[in-house]
């Protein structure tokens, strides 16, 4: 338009200098008062003159169109030129580039979108980038790009997508809007970068940076920095936690004998057996040469903490076969019990390292706790569990037999069996010690099959001789109960020893019971159809439903001793008493009292309606042969009892 302009405003002048110079000149050219002859003459140099000055004229015009047209001529070959490079540019570049229309339809991929996504540029124009879509962004992530898009025009973040071949991985993806003339959207343009090779390479350099090479266990930085969260954790929670710190035993030798490579070999060995006794909650690391660490972040007790050490102890017990070699290696441990009264992390780790000390000071091949009164009783534990296993060998158990007795009329109904351990250095252990060390260990199972065995045996024994007991009960350990397998081992242990199977009690605890209660039932319904009687121990020190007691197989409920204690002044015992006996007889259920020590207690019974009876009032547990004598046999509530002569 500026061109067009210049061009009228051009003619226009030329016209008015021309007209101008025809009416001026001639008029001047007649006031000189010329001859004809000098008119002309003047008249034929003023219209050379005007076309001389009409040429240079039209020349300079000539000349600047001359110079617009090759400027303009030079600017669109630059353009051409751009238009060239940036096309070269977008067809090599590496980064994958898409274009989309104002609709989000794609318009225009290059080279490097096909290498990197699989999708050729024909298998997606005219689609929505949506089909590369991984599936791991939620719609707000979605809604966020658009949100900045639409507000600065770009946006550039990390984005997981979909290759054809269904692959997920990382890009770096930047957008950006392209706006038209008017300032509308026209287009939108991506371009990204697939990151998958430096992904691996961040995790490569954390494994590195946390991991140790040899055995892929954490090292020693990653092991300090979750022992520091758990020690805060535990400081908040006002819970426990330990470190192990575990050192094999003479490792050096294995190096200076066989080589590195062997010993690298028994290293990356270890560690797989440490692994397989881990908890959830447990970190296994190597810190460094043949030493390794143990965070165990909840061990509330340091029973639990020396059960991890005799785990890990005895898991290097059998040979390594490696290389060609059967190699033996054995382990000292320290440990550290946190937070205790420690103020950081570092002295936790010191601890650790001076309870391992201690631990290869005393011989190699045990442990030890920083806390020297801990390590004692650990220690008296491991010997305890040892000397348990022996008692099983060695016939050191024995049954003693509690009489039970009904509350009506004194008479003695049967006998609850109870184990004893007659050590024979230390003498009688009491069960409260052994019973849990057994639980811990493992060895009650064993302990109940020789409890039901024997007292089966012993029943039979009193039928022959003509002792009147109707019953025997057995305990049996939540640990036997929950294994499912009761029922065989039952029915094993009447065929071999031929007791009628209403002669035999067994007694459940509620808390047992209630661990798995759909479980318990059809256990319990298995049990009965054998024809053995089912009693629910300890009953109210648990959460029994009423609906679900009133559907479990059983005939008798045993009243925890912690009620009868009490009775008959304490008022919450007696109506706890009053309530457990009245809920027992309204399901048709026996009621049976544990711990009667008082003649008081067992009238107060008597009175509210409760069936049976037993306690030191009526007897202590007895051996199997002071059962039937004629005190215990006529023994009356309210009367005094004569005590037996072994009191256990």
């Amino acid at each position: 338009m500026n061109t067009r302009f210049g061009a009228s405003r051009l003619t226009l002048l030329y016209m008015l200098a021309a007209g101008l110079w025809v009416l001026l000149s001639d008029g001047l050219l007649a006031s000189l008062g010329l001859t004809l002859a000098q008119f002309e003459r003047l008249q034929s140099l003023k219209g050379l003159l005007f076309v001389l000055l009409s040429g240079a004229l039209l020349y300079g015009l000539l000349r600047a169109q001359q110079h617009r047209l090759t400027r303009t001529s030079r600017d669109l070959g630059a353009s051409e030129d751009s238009l060239r490079q940036a096309a070269a540019v977008f067809e090599a570049t590496q980064e994958g580039v898409l274009v989309t229309d104002a609709e989000q339809r794609i318009v225009h991929v290059n080279p490097a979108f096909s290498r990197i996504t699989g999708y050729s540029a024909e298998e997606v124009l005219g689609r929505e980038p949506s089909l590369l879509k991984s599936g791991r962004h939620d719609t707000a992530f979605y809604r966020g790009l658009w949100e900045a898009l639409q507000r600065h025009g770009s946006w550039s973040g990390e984005v997981w997508n979909r290759r054809k071949s269904g692959e997920i991985y990382p890009q770096w993806h930047c957008i950006r809007a392209i706006h038209d003339a008017q300032g509308r959207i026209g287009h939108y343009v991506a371009v990204f970068s697939d990151i998958s090779a430096l992904k691996r390479s961040e995790r490569e350099l954390d494994q590195l940076a946390h991991y140790d090479p040899l055995s892929a266990l954490p090292n020693r930085r990653l092991f300090s920095e979750r022992l520091a969260h758990a020690f805060d954790r535990a400081r908040r929670g006002q819970s426990q936690g330990a470190v192990l710190l575990i050192d094999l035993d003479h490792f050096k030798h294995i190096n200076e004998s066989l080589g590195h490579n062997v010993g690298d070999l028994l290293l990356r060995a270890v560690g797989e057996r440490f692994a397989a006794q881990l908890g959830d909650d447990m970190t296994l690391a190597r810190l460094g040469g043949d030493e390794f660490g143990l965070l165990c972040e909840r061990c509330p007790a340091p029973d639990q903490a020396t059960g991890l050490a005799q785990r890990l102890l005895h898991s290097l017990a059998s040979p390594f076969l490696l290389a060609g070699h059967e190699l033996y290696i054995g382990a000292s441990i320290g440990i550290s019990l946190f937070p205790e009264a420690i103020d950081d992390v570092e002295q936790v780790l010191r601890n650790a390292d001076s309870a391992l000390f201690k631990a290869k000071s005393n011989g190699r091949e045990g442990f030890a706790f920083y806390d020297q009164g801990l390590t004692e009783y650990a220690r008296q534990r491991v010997e305890l569990v040892g000397a348990l296993r022996q008692a099983l060998d060695g016939d050191q158990l024995r049954l003693h037999y509690q009489p039970l007795h009904e509350l009506h009329d004194g008479r003695l109904l049967g006998v609850e069996a109870l184990v004893r351990w007659q050590h024979p250095q230390r003498g009688l252990v009491p069960p409260a010690e052994f019973i849990p060390i057994a639980e811990d260990s493992g060895l009650i199972g064993a302990i109940d099959a020789w409890v039901l065995e024997r007292a089966c045996r012993q029943m039979v024994a009193w039928q022959a001789s003509g002792v009147a007991l109707r019953f025997v009960a057995v305990n049996v350990s939540s640990r036997l109960f929950g294994r499912g397998e009761l029922d065989r081992q039952v029915t094993r242990v009447l065929a071999e020893t031929g007791l009628d199977p209403a002669c035999l009690e067994l007694e459940v605890t509620e808390s047992a019971v209630m661990e798995d209660p759909d479980a318990a039932q059809e256990r319990l319904e298995r049990l009965r159809r054998l024809g053995v009687g089912l009693a629910i121990d300890d009953f109210g020190t648990g959460y029994s439903s009423l609906a679900r007691l009133k559907r479990l197989p059983v005939h008798k409920l045993k009243l925890d001793q912690s009620f009868v204690r009490g009775l008959p002044h304490d008022g919450d015992d007696a109506a706890i008493s009053r309530a457990v006996i009245a809920l027992g007889h309204s399901l048709g259920l026996q009621v049976v009292a544990e711990g009667i020590e008082q003649p008081e207690q067992a009238e107060f019974l008597r009175r509210l309606g409760c069936d049976y009876g037993q306690g030191y009032h009526f007897g202590r547990p007895v051996a199997a042969e002071q059962i039937g004598s004629a005190p215990a046999a006529r023994a009356r509530p309210g009367e005094p009892q004569p005590q037996p002569q072994e009191v256990l």
